[in-house]
């Protein structure tokens, strides 16, 4: 029995896909998060930031396109049909870039990415709610600690505010959609790529995008530039620079859900959030207090133990 035991988990070790190594999506999603926060302290416009991320990534499939590289890019046009099932999880991509750039500009990068361990309790509902995928309750169980962890360091932490924390709630809920739609589209638009997916969800988050930019920034637009310019000479240039780690890393992210486990790729986000916050807290200085720390810890340490949950759940369901 305890052989036949042993035998069954070195086939589920060999079975499970290695997770992809750390560079260079981690090192694109830091630069990312990095600059992004540095053009909010003197540019403090999340709609039009959002909207300079998605226009510089498709001026980029635009560019790849032209050239030839259209494995680099859209690949090869779409029909209605699949431009119709690629706007749902494309629009939940767009709401969900605007509403943690919301949050990125209002608190510490630390306490947003905090909030965003909540992402795989909006995953669980969803999955339930869209699929009818029942959770185990051992899965169920290691959402207490996200959800205490999150409350233990909102409370705490000096950045706080109800913009941060509702931005990035509203970050987890629509990007709980992307998920699972962009799952389906993958599976249901057989010969066309995770970077030509991407591809399009950029060219439907630029239509999402740049109105909104206009409509709730658009009156105080000139002047903010002219204060940002007066700030940093490189202003242009910094955003240029931000809109292209940020199309970057998400195609790395779109290519490594292509390519491993849901399982996996959780994983890789729980390591993503510690290394961002840890190098938020560096580069910043930001101040953290003991009951913060003690919150996001658990926070993470409890997206860890979902991620675990769900491989062990796997053999079970089966």
């Amino acid at each position: 029995m305890g052989g036949t035991r042993s035998a069954r988990r070195a086939r589920a070790a060999r079975a499970r896909p290695p997770a992809p190594p750390p560079p260079p999506r981690y090192a694109l999603n830091v630069g990312f998060n990095l600059l992004n926060k540095t053009i909010f302290g003197y540019f403090p416009f999340p709609w039009t930031v959002s909207a300079v991320h998605v226009v510089v990534g498709l001026v980029y499939c635009v560019a790849a396109y032209a050239l030839g590289a259209k494995k680099a890019s859209f690949g090869r046009p779409v029909t209605k049909a699949e431009f119709k099932t690629l706007l749902g999880p494309a629009s939940m991509h767009a709401i969900g870039h605007i509403a943690a750039n919301l949050s990125f500009a209002a608190v510490a990068i630390s306490l947003t990415h905090t909030i965003k361990t909540l992402e795989p309790a909006f995953n669980v509902l969803l999955s339930k709610a869209i699929l009818g995928t029942a959770t185990p309750p051992a899965v169920m169980a290691t959402l207490l600690p996200i959800m205490g962890g999150v409350a233990l360091a909102s409370a705490s932490d000096l950045s706080f505010n109800w913009t941060g924390f509702i931005g990035a709630m509203l970050s987890n809920l629509t990007f709980g959609f992307r998920a699972v739609w962009s799952k389906a589209a993958m599976s249901s638009i057989k010969d066309l790529d995770s970077t030509a997916i991407y591809a399009y969800t950029t060219l439907i988050s630029v239509l999402i995008c740049v109105p909104g930019a206009l409509i709730f920034e658009g009156p105080a637009l000139k002047a903010g530039i002219q204060k940002a310019v007066a700030a940093e000479p490189n202003f242009y240039w910094s955003l240029a620079t931000v809109g292209v780690l940020y199309h970057l890393y998400n195609q790395f992210a779109f290519n490594t859900l292509a390519r491993v486990s849901p399982v996996s790729h959780g994983v890789c986000n729980v390591v993503k959030r510690i290394v961002i916050i840890g190098a938020s807290v560096v580069f910043f200085g930001t101040k953290m207090s003991a009951q913060a720390k003690a919150g996001t810890a658990i926070a993470i340490a409890g997206t860890w133990l979902y991620t675990e949950a769900v491989q062990r759940a796997k053999p079970k369901a089966a």
